[in-house]
């Protein structure tokens, strides 16, 4: 990363011209070899040394923030890596990755985390891609599963049952993407990103949580953000944030480019995600781990 540094030295010899001092990462130390000459250092790999890992989230709602990632200035200086979120938030916390869109609800398991650019995914009220499925009302489910790709929705919803619902059925924590097919009866379940916007039309009752959060709260709902363990140069950060704004002024060219039958995608980009990190967005989100953590 680019807060590691290392100094090798390149002795000249009997030239006359001294030292030369290359800098280079941490994490690349282990590629200096030495010489057969004495005093001479090789640094390996040297272009790769600048290089940002981006962990990015491979569903349809992070398409406009991700448009100007693929694309330079930006696109030379990073690596994308994609997860789901709550993969995602695990490479964060493991290294894996040096800034990733995590969800919110993960935020509290790292030491040390800072809001990286004023993008996110987030959503004033009605979201259509978070939602709790079931065939029956509310007060009737008896059971419920919790999506494994997420963390936020899952903090979310579990706050709404117990504060806002008052419901209480059996939790249980979906292992792979066969519990979808047990939706149904008194047993629901929570689905978010891409796969939400498929079950909708499948199911009956279709419990939208950014929809109840803002009815709660009166604010909007921030499910995913940039974040990073440790502070970015803030000449990068820059240029992330607009390369994050690029995609949101080419929407239709998004839309033209990623065919999908299944949701209207302008409708989803325009009208359900809002993706600025608003003063706003920043209050809910502070609310929001306010609540999760009482």
């Amino acid at each position: 990363m680019l807060h590691l540094l290392a100094v090798a030295a390149i002795d000249s010899g009997n030239s006359g011209k001294g030292r030369q001092f290359h800098v280079c990462s941490l994490r690349f130390i282990a590629a200096f070899e030495r010489s057969i000459k004495p005093g001479i250092y090789i640094c390996a790999k040297i272009t790769e040394l600048e290089k940002i890992r981006v962990g990015i989230v491979n569903y349809r709602n992070t398409k406009p923030l991700i448009y100007g990632l693929e694309r330079e200035p930006v696109k030379s200086r990073i690596e994308l890596i994609g997860a789901y979120p709550s993969k995602l938030a695990q490479m964060l916390l493991e290294g894996e990755v040096d800034v990733g869109l995590i969800p919110v609800a993960a935020i509290p398991q790292l030491k040390e985390h800072y809001i990286v650019g004023n993008y996110c995914i987030g959503a004033e009220g009605e979201i259509a891609s978070v939602c709790l499925f079931s065939e029956v009302p509310l007060d009737r489910i008896e059971k419920v599963y919790l999506d494994y790709q997420s963390r936020s929705s899952v903090a979310l919803l579990k706050w709404l049952m117990k504060e806002s619902w008052g419901i209480h059925p059996e939790i249980l924590q979906a292992e792979d993407e066969s519990y979808r097919e047990r939706i149904k009866g008194t047993t629901a379940g929570l689905v978010i990103g891409d796969r939400a916007l498929e079950q909708r039309k499948i199911s009956t009752f279709i419990y939208d949580l950014g929809s109840e959060w803002r009815g709660i709260t009166g604010l909007p709902f921030v499910f995913a953000a940039w974040v990073s363990t440790k502070p970015l140069p803030e000449e990068f950060i820059r240029e992330f944030d607009k390369a994050n704004a690029l995609g949101l002024n080419c929407i239709d060219e998004i839309v033209a480019s990623n065919p999908y039958d299944i949701y209207d995608l302008k409708k989803y980009y325009t009208l359900h995600l809002s993706y600025e990190l608003t003063e706003a967005k920043r209050k809910g989100m502070e609310r929001f781990l306010s609540v999760i953590s009482s």
